[in-house]
């Protein structure tokens, strides 16, 4: 049995962080939830720009839309929900099985609304509306800018992939948002039942303190913070709070391990998925990390177990000058510069493309 099939039967789902046209074409998408109980499918603009700059797949659309006068913000989510309705269409029977559990695709709004909350929601719902797929996320930092946009899209039945969280408490006001757009549809007799999951970076963290501690402690602080949000997310849903909104028909926000390709060539390349394996949550992995693990990946301890020791290690890690807390909301705003820098940088791109292609054909 592949080791990836291990994990799904242990609980967690594996989705591939990934998407290209030649990915869906070529029936290589099919062979993974086949061969690899791949159950889902995330995305963002970085994928899209390598996806677009790095292939001709997408010239024949990309000059139709031009020659009929679309922006180039109009450009991308059409060409990004064509591809993910076909995606989305491949997890549907998934989704069905697990009654909306699994089988979800993830769809990113425009960075430049992150300090607008109206405008967030607004485009958070079009999207959704427009992708006309149930089981599409819309993907929403977990920025305090965006708590609130969380919340209200929540209300409004939107499902979203809250991201851009790096620690536990970054989680929690996450959850907390969630929580309360869901104990608002129950107060006004809305169904409860609102997809949406919680994706926790973890690489980021040990690249960011690689040259600033000691060799004992390299590539530990990610999962040793995952390992402490795990800890907080299963006390949150025992919690009589959460368990009344699951009465009423509410389900969890499942945690989603995000960032989990590793970037130190000197670890494993399976590293953040044999370390993160857990019930109840998501490795969503590179490709390159999928194929890794299928081939040679092992299952050892469990995170519910290693989590024990978790405050142990991060205790390491403040011994040595880590303050964890600083670090958290340092790297959720150089994300969040990030996805700025790749979505102007895919603007560009489609930009440039869209010259090329203008007059031809």
């Amino acid at each position: 049995m592949k080791a990836t099939q291990k994990l799904r039967d242990m609980g967690q789902s594996i989705w591939l962080d990934n998407i290209t046209r030649t990915l869906l074409n070529s029936g290589t998408l099919e062979r993974y939830i086949q061969d690899f109980a791949v159950t889902g499918l995330t995305s963002n603009p970085t994928i899209f720009d390598h996806a677009i700059r790095n292939s001709s797949d997408y010239d024949d659309a990309i000059r139709q839309k031009v020659q009929a006068g679309k922006s180039r913000e109009t450009v991308f989510f059409e060409l990004a929900l064509e591809d993910l309705r076909q995606a989305a269409d491949l997890f549907r029977p998934i989704h069905d099985q697990s009654n909306g559990v699994d089988g979800w695709v993830s769809l990113e709004l425009s960075p430049e609304l992150a300090h607008y909350a109206a405008r967030t929601i607004n485009a958070a719902k079009k999207l959704h509306d427009q992708a006309d797929r149930p089981n599409l996320f819309i993907k929403i930092p977990g920025t305090k800018e965006g708590l609130f946009a969380i919340e209200e899209s929540i209300f409004a039945g939107v499902p979203v992939n809250v991201t851009l969280l790096f620690s536990r408490s970054q989680y929690v006001a996450a959850a907390e948002a969630y929580l309360r757009g869901i104990e608002r549809r129950i107060a006004v007799d809305l169904n409860p039942e609102v997809g949406s999951v919680a994706s926790i970076f973890i690489s980021r963290w040990d690249v960011a303190v690689a040259d600033k501690v000691p060799v004992e402690l390299k590539n530990q602080l990610g999962i040793a913070v995952a390992g402490q949000t795990y800890q907080a997310y299963r006390s949150l849903i025992a919690s009589p709070r959460w368990q009344t909104i699951f009465n009423a028909g509410a389900r969890s926000q499942r945690l989603l391990w995000a960032s989990t390709g590793t970037k130190d060539p000197d670890a494993a390349d399976t590293l953040y998925v044999s370390a993160l394996a857990s019930p109840s949550t998501i490795n969503t992995m590179p490709e390159a990390t999928l194929n890794a693990f299928a081939d040679h990946g092992e299952l050892g301890e469990s995170l519910p177990i290693y989590e024990r020791g978790c405050d142990q290690v991060l205790t390491e890690f403040s011994r040595v000058g880590i303050d964890t807390d600083a670090l958290a909301a340092r790297l959720q705003d150089e994300g969040a510069t990030a996805f700025v820098k790749s979505w102007s940088g895919l603007m560009n791109c489609i930009a440039s493309r869209s010259q090329e292609l203008k007059h031809v054909g």
